[in-house]
């Protein structure tokens, strides 16, 4: 079962690579034109999220596992090297989780909170959340620089990143390891769920309060401009929201898992194992969706993407014509 399963893996990250790279790419370049239909808020902060994703593909999926299954003992597992991956898989996970965060938070105070908006909905604001929230992960993740030590030394070179002992069993460490994880994921996933609540339940009674003012206006046009403005915006929220939830949720549920009934991960049976990565694999692709939820929910986009592929074809056709 478990060679069934390393294989399935081994091809699971290349395709994952693959993909990933070239979609948050895409956004990259697309999303800062400002020809999507999006505001400069918005745009900055799926620009930071497509770049933290694109991060996570190139440090977890590539320097990690498709090193791990495809370029056993490389320079990459030596201690050092290996220690600094680490820390940067950790940081880039953080900020890509909690881009997800700031960027539900945003869109619930621009549609709850009117008197919040003008204040906090601004382009200097969301600047120094996107910049204060990418120095606070990295200084976080840089303590695990601090956790490991070597597996192996070969010709006086150290090789590999197992965890000290220390790590298990001293109290400091047993607490910091807590609040990693309470901050990834657990924090993130409430506050996701709460917000995207509160936004509903707005919506719902502001749709009630402004159809029944509109009812009371004779000839005039049912068609709602304001409501309308306002639904890609939100339609977009939920499916990034909605997607980070679905793709992390395994992932929670482990921890929970593990955490509740006391048992060490190491000692799963085959099946909790391969549950166990599974819950990883899809953590894993919730940085390669966004792109294509762009896509699906926002027209201009796509518009732009045509745009792009057409332009290197007219080159090309007007090269042979001349």
């Amino acid at each position: 079962m478990l060679a069934t399963y390393y294989s399935f893996e081994k091809i699971f990250y290349l395709i994952l690579a693959v993909i990933g790279v070239p979609g948050n790419l895409l956004a990259i370049v697309i999303l800062p034109r400002g020809k999507c239909g999006l505001s400069k808020n918005v745009t900055r902060y799926l620009l930071a999220m497509a770049t933290s994703d694109l991060l996570v593909i190139f440090t977890e999926v590539i320097l990690y596992q498709i090193n791990y299954h495809y370029f056993p003992l490389c320079f990459l597992d030596i201690t050092p090297v290996c220690s600094v991956i680490a820390v940067l898989r950790g940081a880039t996970t953080d900020c890509s989780v909690w881009f997800t965060v700031t960027f539900s938070f945003d869109r619930f105070v621009a549609i709850c909170c009117q008197k919040l908006k003008t204040k906090y909905c601004t382009h200097k604001t969301t600047a120094v959340v996107i910049g204060t929230t990418c120095i606070l992960f990295f200084m976080k993740n840089v303590t695990f620089n601090f956790a490991y030590e070597p597996g192996e030394i070969f010709d006086n070179v150290a090789w590999f990143c197992y965890p000290k002992s220390s790590y298990f069993n001293d109290p400091g460490w047993v607490v910091f390891d807590w609040f990693d994880t309470v901050l990834t994921p657990l924090l993130p996933f409430t506050l996701i769920l709460l917000l995207n609540a509160l936004t509903v339940r707005y919506i719902l009674v502001a749709s009630r309060v402004r159809k029944g003012l509109r009812s009371l206006s004779k000839g005039g046009n049912r068609n709602d401009p304001e409501m309308e403005s306002r639904r890609w915006s939100v339609i977009l929220l939920f499916t990034i929201s909605g997607s980070f939830i679905l793709l992390w949720l395994m992932y929670v549920v482990d921890f929970l898992y593990y955490t509740i009934t006391g048992i060490d991960p190491s000692d799963y049976s085959d099946t909790l194992y391969i549950l166990r990565e599974f819950g990883h694999m899809l953590r894993n692709v919730n940085c390669c969706t966004n792109t294509f939820i762009y896509g699906v929910t926002q027209t201009k986009f796509r518009e732009q993407f045509k745009s792009m592929v057409k332009y290197p074809v007219t080159i090309i056709v007007k090269l042979f014509k001349q």
